[in-house]
């Protein structure tokens, strides 16, 4: 025969003794919830704080965001650990370290070049050595700067085309930055016959540059001689451009028509190699 009168007692004592269990963790749960309300609250706080500052120093959206939620994953992970340690599951608390540790690792390992351009990208937002709408060469590759990323550099070639550079590559290797002052030096060579006067060729060279509306005024238009070659006497004339201004290749070719005109109204040959058939000349003789 089945006692169900002895197995009633028996579950009701359990239950009476659960029921106490329950009631004695009663307060180390509601400290619990607590706790992670209020870590979910200061994740929140901290977070926009985060975010706010670093945009004041950092213009790269995805930095900022991303920091935003470290911090705001940081904050309830912390809080967390703290409600589980309050209900004594500090066991659970240290599988939990010990599983994440393992996952990090795992998962360091496995995405090793993604990590590097993460951390690359990271360090580029906050030393800030390029910024969007800057001219720069690197990798070999020259371009406007379009996009930082943290995982790339985005650059247009101006050709119509972008690169995408890891920003591992771009932390890594030297960078030549050409709007970081906004100001950019521009070299263009030329070549007159010997029998010019090279004092004349200086001075005529540099006021036809220098009245140039974009050449800086800042810097003086220097002008100089390099070697004699057979066929010429081979010069080089350096002056400074504002960029937010002009751009290299329309000054250059703005500077060469300027400097053409000035020889030519002065009768300064801008020679030539000897066995080169000037068609328009021939036409002109005939």
């Amino acid at each position: 025969m089945i006692d169900f009168p002895a197995i009633a007692h028996l579950i009701f004592q359990k239950l009476t003794r659960w029921s106490h269990t329950i009631l004695g963790f009663l307060p180390e749960m509601a400290i619990a919830i607590l706790v992670i309300l209020l870590a979910r609250f200061l994740s929140g706080i901290l977070s926009r704080a985060v975010s706010g500052g670093l945009g004041r120093v950092s213009n790269n959206a995805s930095l900022v965001g991303l920091l935003g939620t470290v911090v705001r994953v940081v904050v309830i992970a912390v809080g967390l650990f703290v409600a589980l340690g309050v209900l004594g599951l500090d066991k659970t608390v240290t599988s939990l370290l010990a599983g994440a540790g393992v996952i990090a690792l795992a998962v360091g390992f496995a995405f090793q070049d993604l990590t590097a351009n993460f951390i690359s990208g990271t360090m580029i937002a906050i030393a800030r050595p390029l910024q969007t709408g800057d001219t720069i060469e690197t990798n070999g590759f020259t371009g406007r700067v379009l996009e930082v990323k943290l995982r790339s550099i985005v650059l247009d070639n101006g050709q119509g085309q972008t690169i995408e550079i890891p920003s591992k590559d771009v932390f890594q290797k030297p960078i030549t930055n050409f709007s970081r002052t906004g100001e950019r030096r521009l070299e263009l060579a030329f070549g007159v016959s010997h029998l010019d006067d090279l004092e004349q060729v200086q001075q005529v060279a540099s006021a036809a540059i220098r009245a140039l509306p974009f050449v800086h005024n800042g810097y003086p238009v220097q002008v100089y001689f390099r070697a004699f070659t057979l066929d010429n006497v081979q010069g080089t004339v350096w002056f400074w451009i504002d960029q937010h201004i002009i751009g290299q290749p329309p000054a250059l070719s703005e500077a060469m028509k300027a400097l053409k005109t000035a020889f030519n109204r002065e009768g300064i040959l801008m020679m030539f190699r000897p066995d080169t058939f000037d068609l328009k000349k021939r036409v002109e003789e005939l």
